[in-house]
């Protein structure tokens, strides 16, 4: 007598508590061709098919594994939308390990369907659209952010809204006078990375040690001096020396930007390369320092999937624009009002 897909499931969960991953991971299979609905071994199949935490910390899945794990998970939220779990790891394999920039977009928008009213998907959307240098969608997607539709969040949500808040600020302050795309090889911004190619990009770290720490340590050197005798003074020393170490690193991140904006636009060139699938960063630019730099912060399933996309040299055409998700028409239409503006300067 066949054995049922539950039977068999079991099974795969014998096989997974004993560490034959392999074997789990082909029950599975069994199960879902039997009866496609079973969103538990769809589940087991994706995330069995990542290599395990190390340390508790997420292992760095390979191409493969990140697309037979995000194909799995599709059909998690096919069969069970309301799986929330199934939406955010494959939010975090479709940027982070893919690449696939619009079509997490779509992924979050399709997860604010079940979940419309859950501040997360927006504060993803966000992230991606910033990255993508859309801050006209941005700024939308932060009306609806801070919008009474949406739950009270918590306080970690809510330091989340606030710094991708920031972080829209920055970066299209960094950005006033022109947008990078990358996608027009005229652009100016590309003349610029040509002749900055070789320069690398300072981390924040060594921002910090080299430029901000020296100027609070004289700052602190000379209120010790006049303020210093006294318990008191000495409270008040430090105090002022904090303050100053927060409020120098805040004012001077967007020097630090405009230092490293030809590494950015390189970051930019590659989330285009591999959100459409085509080239556009020159072969000049392509393995500079400045390039090699920013390649070696991404995971080793993106640079696979780079590898192959140069391989394939397929070109981007200069008039390609991510494709946005089908917001409310109201919303993907709407002008920016000057009450708009005002409730988003008054979040500031």
């Amino acid at each position: 007598m066949a054995k049922s897909a539950e039977m068999i499931w079991l099974d795969a969960l014998d096989s997974r508590e004993k560490g034959d991953i392999d074997s789990a991971i082909e029950l599975a299979k069994d199960v879902v061709h039997i009866d496609e609905t079973h969103t538990d071994a769809w589940m087991g199949i994706a995330t069995w098919s990542l290599p395990p935490p190390t340390k508790g910390k997420q292992t760095q899945p390979s191409l493969e594994q990140s697309a037979k794990a995000i194909a799995a998970l599709r059909k998690v939220v096919l069969f069970d939308p309301k799986r929330i779990e199934a939406w955010k790891i494959g939010g975090w394999l479709l940027v982070d390990n893919l690449g696939m920039l619009e079509d997490a977009l779509q992924w979050w928008e399709e997860c604010r369907d079940e979940f419309p009213s859950d501040v997360n998907p927006v504060i993803e959307q966000i992230s991606i659209l910033v990255r993508l240098g859309l801050y006209e969608e941005c700024r939308g997607r932060l009306l609806q952010l801070y919008s009474e539709e949406m739950d009270a969040p918590s306080n970690q949500q809510s330091m989340r809204m606030d710094g991708v808040r920031k972080m829209v600020e920055r970066a299209a302050e960094m950005e006033k006078d022109e947008i990078f795309m990358p996608q027009d090889s005229e652009h100016p911004r590309w003349e610029v990375i040509e002749k900055m190619k070789t320069v690398k990009p300072l981390s924040p770290t060594f921002w910090l040690i080299a430029f901000i720490a020296p100027i609070v340590f004289l700052f602190g050197s000379i209120c010790m001096s006049l303020l210093g005798e006294t318990l008191f003074g000495f409270v008040l020393v430090f105090i002022l020396i904090l303050g100053a170490f927060g409020i120098l690193t805040r004012a001077s991140m967007g020097i630090l930007q405009r230092r490293n904006r030809h590494a950015l636009d390189i970051d930019r060139a590659i989330d285009y390369e591999t959100s459409s699938g085509k080239l556009c960063i020159p072969e000049s630019i392509r393995g500079s320092v400045v390039y090699n730099s920013m390649i070696k912060k991404k995971n080793s399933a993106v640079v696979e999937r780079l590898d192959l996309l140069v391989e394939s040299d397929d070109r981007m055409n200069s008039k390609f624009t991510i494709k946005l998700p089908d917001w409310d028409l109201d919303e993907r239409t709407k002008t920016i009002t000057e009450e708009d503006e005002i409730e988003l300067e008054s979040l500031s």
